[in-house]
């Protein structure tokens, strides 16, 4: 599973829509808790507290809540921190995530998500994984110059490159900065290979560079949806866009000739496990053809980030889904076995996992043979085709 977006020297395909049925409210009510409407939660954000950065020693954070309760977190503005990079892409070594090379414009994410993986890196930054990581955003101003003088070098092969592999790259930093945008201008000047992943409704900004690089197989999308159920978005990822307005976005992109899939990860059972089918089914109806999920696991500081924020959300059923998670990765919440972290193990790792096969196939993703495309790959300037 090296690579996601696989390659080829194919044309375009065509994409037929079905008929699309009102979405259904979910069957299986998650509630949140009373406590995030008081003084004591902090709205709009996943973490509600900052952990111990593992790099520095002398730091003072607030990770035993039991032991200040009269020590109260204000919420404070992001902050965008401008930088000069020295790199953009990154080689990915880590054989089961699904690609080859990545960028990413932005560290730090203020979507907010509190399982979000990339809140660790956010530690090499001299940052911690928690409140930090969503409200200190570094800004790579000169990502589209490192990664022009990246495509010219003449080994390069035009791989894939993944936007992004880390942190979402239309994240409300975008806005302002349009960073991710002129990485696709770069991309599509080259015709250099690019997928995308992302859980925001500002790639449809990008509609129109997106669906001419469409028209040359050199652009491929994945939105990420995790549930359906707005009160369990709300606090789970409480700076994203409705499941609606994604599966807009991947009606509108899909309409438009770009290929369309939909990452539904993570799995968490006891809160968003049994959805798996209507979010495949409605993604689907709304013009998606591939899909990919993974199930959750809590490495580094991200354990003790979701189990305070498991706990201050859904008491009701706290004690039962860190269980759960427990049993699908050998009585641990993290899980660093390659093949085994992304998928689970056990009872309730392999029902996920049927699940996400059998309705799969019923409703036709992953069936056709599609791939981008690296034969158009071109430096600026020179004659013919690389390859």
């Amino acid at each position: 599973m090296k690579n996601s977006f696989p390659v080829s020297n194919g044309s375009t395909k065509q994409y037929q829509h079905v008929s699309k049925e009102p979405l259904r409210q979910d069957a299986v009510k998650v509630q949140t808790t009373k406590n995030t409407e008081t003084g004591n939660y902090l709205q709009g954000r996943g973490a509600q507290i900052n952990t111990k950065n593992r790099f520095l020693k002398d730091e003072r954070t607030r990770e035993h809540i039991e032991g200040i309760d009269d020590w109260e977190e204000g919420d404070a503005r992001t902050v965008y921190m401008e930088q000069e990079s020295k790199s953009i892409v990154n080689k990915v070594e880590s054989p089961d995530v699904g690609m080859g090379y990545s960028m990413n414009p932005y560290a730090g994410c203020e979507h907010g998500c509190i399982y979000c993986y990339a809140r660790n890196v956010h530690e090499y930054w001299g940052y911690s994984a928690g409140l930090d990581f969503e409200r200190k955003i570094i800004v790579k101003k000169n990502a589209p110059q490192l990664l022009r003088k990246f495509l010219m070098h003449k080994n390069w092969d035009a791989t894939p490159i993944m936007l992004s592999g880390n942190t979402d790259c239309y994240q409300p930093a975008e806005q302002q900065y349009r960073l991710t945008r002129a990485l696709l201008e770069v991309c599509n000047e080259f015709n250099q290979p690019v997928g995308i992943l992302t859980k925001n409704s500002w790639i449809l900004r990008d509609k129109d560079i997106l669906q001419e690089m469409a028209k040359k197989q050199i652009v491929s999308a994945m939105v990420s949806i995790t549930s359906f159920n707005e009160d369990l978005r709300r606090v789970m990822e409480p700076r994203t866009t409705t499941a609606l307005q994604k599966l807009k976005v991947i009606n509108e992109l899909s309409s438009a000739g770009v290929r369309m899939g939909i990452m539904m990860g993570p799995m968490i059972p006891g809160l968003n496990e049994h959805e798996m089918q209507r979010i495949m089914k409605a993604s689907r109806d709304n013009g998606a053809t591939f899909t990919a999920y993974t199930f959750i696991r809590l490495n580094g500081a991200i354990k003790l980030l979701f189990h305070d924020w498991l706990y201050k959300n859904f008491p009701d059923r706290a004690d039962k889904v860190w269980h759960l998670i427990e049993q699908s990765h050998d009585g641990k919440v993290n899980d660093s076995r390659w093949g085994v972290r992304m998928r689970g193990e056990g009872s309730i790792a392999k029902l996920v996992a049927d699940q996400y096969k059998k309705y799969g196939k019923l409703y036709g993703m992953n069936a056709e043979e599609w791939s981008l495309n690296r034969s158009l790959f071109r430096r600026p300037g020179e004659q013919g085709r690389l390859f």
